[in-house]
């Protein structure tokens, strides 16, 4: 199945095609400023039973150049079979349009963007007949955009930036920044922002960060990506409020059962027992509360 971050790393660039020629500077290559861009099929599939599909192909039309295509990857792991099967799309896009075609493979952690650009030949190493070298972006050489005037320079930029470096500490100070450059955004222009950065943190931590930040500083805008990411953070809420309840109710049944007992519970033993966040201690705790001598003996071999 296709992961929300896996969508987010490809798609983007579909949304925003001239995105590639600002990214081209971070990768050390010369790519003209295109003139236009057009969104082309990724099937390329031919009359075999094996389906081959990129993720993102753009065509693009520069001045000084003429067209070239861009096939865009999206990977998340190591994967031994993908260096055939990105040199199959290059070969096969190069032979059916005729144009130049590149490959870009984005990444969001650094030992799948170091493997990922190695370069790999499908012929002998005396007689290298094909070889690969895709162009890689990722948490190595996309930018730290920490401030909220940088990312409205390029919020696109900042997004893709916040998505590459989705498993790095230095995200939350990113998605602050870009949550702070969206507050003067139009909505139609935050909407999609704010769900390619929220697709592509996937599962990780800082999509809680997100989810806050787009509640709070990005209250006014009512679309439905930003009421479902707003849903879910009150979900989270919620959860996080009934699970916290049952936490205290917990602790309260372990100081009344000592209480009717009659025993002596000290603000030391209260304390501690009002403290403790695991459920599964506190339950213990209350089958100890049924028998123990005294409120003390209910943490003995602990």
């Amino acid at each position: 199945m296709v992961s929300p971050p896996h969508e987010a790393m490809h798609r983007i660039f579909q949304h925003d095609p001239g995105l590639f020629s600002r990214v081209s500077r971070f990768l050390g290559v010369d790519i003209p400023k295109p003139t236009g861009a057009t969104a082309l099929p990724t099937d390329l599939t031919e009359a075999s039973p094996v389906e081959r599909r990129v993720d993102t192909l753009l065509r693009f039309e520069t001045a000084e150049q003429g067209p070239f295509l861009l096939a865009i990857e999206a990977q998340g792991k190591k994967d031994p079979d993908k260096p055939a099967s990105w040199a199959y799309y290059v070969a096969y896009l190069w032979t059916k349009y005729r144009l130049p075609t590149a490959l870009l493979v984005v990444c969001q952690d650094y030992a799948t963007a170091k493997w990922a650009q190695q370069p790999v030949t499908s012929g002998p190493a005396q007689m290298p007949a094909l070889t690969l070298r895709p162009l890689v972006v990722g948490p190595h050489n996309m930018p730290v955009i920490t401030e909220p005037d940088e990312a409205r320079a390029d919020l696109i930029l900042a997004s893709l930036a916040a998505i590459t470096h989705a498993a790095e500490p230095v995200v939350n100070a990113i998605l602050k920044a870009l949550s702070t450059a969206l507050r003067d955004a139009p909505e139609d222009i935050a909407d999609p922002i704010v769900e390619f950065t929220a697709h592509g943190l996937g599962n990780r931590p800082a999509k809680h960060l997100w989810r806050n930040l787009v509640a709070t500083d990005l209250s006014f805008y009512k679309s439905y990506i930003s009421e479902e990411i707003r849903d879910e953070g009150r979900k989270q809420g919620r959860e996080q409020g009934r699970e916290q309840g049952r936490i205290q109710q917990g602790a309260q049944d372990v100081l009344l059962v000592l209480e009717q007992r009659g025993l002596d519970v000290s603000d030391e033993v209260r304390t501690r027992i009002t403290e403790c966040g695991d459920p599964e201690v506190l339950r213990h705790w209350l089958a100890r509360a049924v028998t123990a001598p005294s409120a003390e003996a209910v943490f003995e071999g602990e």
